[in-house]
């Protein structure tokens, strides 16, 4: 049942006077529900709570946290039917995506449970002491990984389960052992209460202390300004647009006591197209990237915006076949009237640029809030000298990019921004003959991709969801996969510490069976 009111530590709270509805961009009417956004008081109070509950949060074994995430699992699965129904109705996206990223949200919360039930995540290290090393005795030295302390979670526009209430931000910092508070995202606060009650229900049911975990609605930047610059916040997990990412990113800066924002921003995913694979299957090519270009609407941070190529027939041959291949799919309706008055504005703003030819725009009827899919190509040139073009179109829009050579191709990668990923193209064996363009976009991504499409993020140890900025704001995490929980703490030492005072991870008996590294070797040993 949706309330409209905020959780502040397990209780339901809504003190304030400002409302607001939630939109359904399929039917282009408000919602029924109301929203009350958060009062200063409840902001105060719910971090309040997540400060003292912090104090035993950080406590808490491996096993019990994954029994709470587990749960959190199970409970959302409880919410069944009432939760797509809600999520498809806040987002125009259809069935199937609903039950997929809630399978994905699932899936984290439950890899999570298995990373803290196994404890050897903490890193531990040991360097045992040496008191008659000459000409100074050696201390006994302990590391490990210890927690933040209270995050705040922005919820993501375009995911409103994998990347919002109980997203990975969320998993990843409940799995340091750091409480949570999320901002819940305004355009889909009816599925963030919903998946707010499921975590307070689990909460309940293992037994974790309130305070914990907070949800507070926003229709606006005020709760969310007020949340950054709390004294008693100590990091911040967002998913957006560089303009949102950076905003908290100064606020955090400007704070008496700074503190980590780790944001995942804006990324146009450069592909390069090498010239024996346009030759040899530019046909093909055309019709993945026509469908990786308008999957989900282009509402994905991975969607690829940038086609780049050298001169060639089989280069124009592959933008004709592009253009054709994407005016053949169907538009989809886009998550907010506010996002495709967004993607329309900043479509046209590039294609207004001197210098560029849209050579595919849907211009058939379409349905109040689908986006009409849109190719242009650039010269080189152009693209160099123009940085407008380099900004991202979040929606069915790509540009492609005729480089004169492999130097002016080598320059344009080189001069881009930070971006989440690259794509190279090849034919077998081709890829090795262009080492400084490999080089090139290597240095300015998170991920590399080889003879695919950058739409589609694996959860797994291996995924790197990050890149330089302004991909994200820190290139040496990930937001994706169990190496994420590494934005939410902090390395911590022990000097000559009691041995019955430590934390188990670093005793010398080793109660968890954790696998460590004892004087550079890493065993499963007692001391």
């Amino acid at each position: 049942m949706i309330t409209g009111k905020n959780y502040i530590g397990n209780q339901l709270s809504a003190k304030g006077t400002k409302t607001y509805k939630t939109f359904n961009p399929q039917l282009n009417i408000e919602n029924a529900d109301v929203f009350t956004e958060a009062t200063s008081d409840e902001i105060n109070e719910a971090v309040q709570l997540a400060s003292e509950a912090f104090k035993t949060l950080r406590t808490i074994s491996g096993q019990q946290k994954a029994k709470f995430l587990n749960a959190i699992a199970d409970e959302i699965l409880a919410l069944d039917d009432t939760l797509i129904q809600t999520y498809c109705s806040e987002t125009g996206l259809p069935e199937g995506r609903a039950k997929g990223e809630r399978g994905r949200t699932i899936g984290q919360l439950r890899m999570f449970a298995e990373l803290v039930a196994d404890g050897a995540w903490v890193e531990a290290t040991i360097d045992t002491a040496q008191p008659k090393r000459q000409p100074m005795p050696k201390s006994d030295l302990r590391k490990m990984l210890i927690p933040l302390g209270p995050v705040v979670v922005f919820g993501a526009s375009n995911f409103p389960l994998a990347y919002s209430t109980a997203g990975g931000d969320t998993a990843a910092a409940f799995a340091a052992g750091c409480p949570v508070i999320v901002k819940s995202h305004p355009m889909h606060a009816g599925t963030g209460e919903l998946v707010a009650s499921a975590i307070v229900k689990a909460i309940e049911k293992t037994d974790m202390p309130n305070g914990i975990f907070s949800n507070l609605n926003s229709s606006g930047i005020e709760v969310g300004t007020q949340l950054v610059k709390h004294p008693k916040v100590k990091a911040v997990g967002f998913t957006g647009s560089i303009r949102g990412g950076r905003a908290l990113y100064d606020l955090a800066a400007q704070r008496e006591e700074p503190i980590p924002v780790f944001a995942e921003m804006g990324s146009i995913n450069p592909v390069i197209m090498l010239p024996k694979a346009l030759q040899s299957r530019g046909e093909s090519l055309a019709k993945t990237y026509a469908s990786s270009i308008t999957l989900g609407t282009g509402q994905f941070c991975t969607n690829p915006g940038l086609l780049l190529g050298i001169k060639s027939e089989a280069l124009s041959g592959f933008i004709q076949n592009l253009s054709d291949e994407i005016i053949k799919i169907e538009p989809s309706c886009m998550l907010h009237p506010n996002i495709i008055g967004a993607y329309e504005n900043n479509k046209q703003n590039v294609t207004s640029q001197s210098n560029l030819s849209v050579v595919a725009d849907y211009d058939s009827e379409v349905q109040t809030n689908y986006a009409r899919q849109t190719i242009t190509t650039v010269e080189g040139k152009t693209f160099l000298d123009n940085p407008t073009l380099h900004q991202e179109v979040f929606g069915p829009f790509s540009m492609v990019v005729q480089c004169e050579d492999v130097k002016q191709l080598e320059q344009i990668i080189s001069q881009l921004e930070g971006q989440l990923t690259g794509t190279i193209i090849a034919e077998q064996g081709e890829a090795s003959n262009y080492p400084e363009v490999v080089s090139a976009l290597q240095n300015r991504v998170g991920r590399i991709i080889f003879n695919g499409v950058p739409t589609g993020v694996e959860v797994c140890p291996s995924m790197t969801h990050g890149g330089p900025y302004p991909a994200s704001t820190d290139s040496r995490f990930t937001a994706v996969g169990v190496h994420s929980i590494k934005r939410w703490v902090r390395p911590f030492s022990y000097q000559n510490w009691p041995n019955d005072l430590l934390p188990d991870e670093l005793k010398n008996e080793n109660p968890l069976g954790i696998s460590r590294l004892i004087n550079n070797k890493q065993t499963t040993d007692t001391i």
